[in-house]
């Protein structure tokens, strides 16, 4: 069986970092199935999904280390296609990724002690983030 949803986040952007495993759990609760996966997606290109110990200090280092990456005051040749001032953000959520699994064993997800989903809006305005839910299983 297949169970579709859809998670709405209002996010701040400029790196922006929501758990959301909360609200994941609630919707394989409410599909009542008990083993399987758990499938997200994030729409969008600015946006990306991953587990991390979400805590201000672990929050922080994965901000810091995508300044490293892929800084924001570079010029971007996306800027030159669209006179916008995004392009470090379609490459950190290109880095990150747009998707995440979880398994699902006795109803729950299997994440860690530690271990939260999160939301990373890297986009430079405030956004409404569209969050694709489709639990698979039995």
């Amino acid at each position: 069986m297949v169970i579709s949803g859809l998670i709405r986040v209002e996010s701040q952007g400029r790196g922006d970092t929501i758990d959301i495993g909360d609200v994941v759990q609630a919707e394989v609760d409410r599909s009542g199935l008990r083993g399987g996966i758990v499938t997200l997606f994030v729409s969008g290109s600015t946006a990306g999904l991953t587990t991390i110990e979400y805590e201000p200090g672990a929050v922080a280092d994965f901000a810091r280390l995508f300044e490293e990456i892929a800084a924001s005051g570079r010029d971007y040749s996306h800027h030159l296609a669209w006179g916008c001032d995004n392009g470090h953000s379609h490459v950190r959520a290109a880095l990150l990724g747009p998707s995440l699994t979880v398994p699902i064993i006795d109803g729950k997800l299997t994440l860690g002690t530690w271990q939260q989903i999160i939301v990373i809006d890297f986009d430079t305005r405030p956004r409404q983030r569209k969050i694709v839910v489709q639990i698979l299983g039995d």
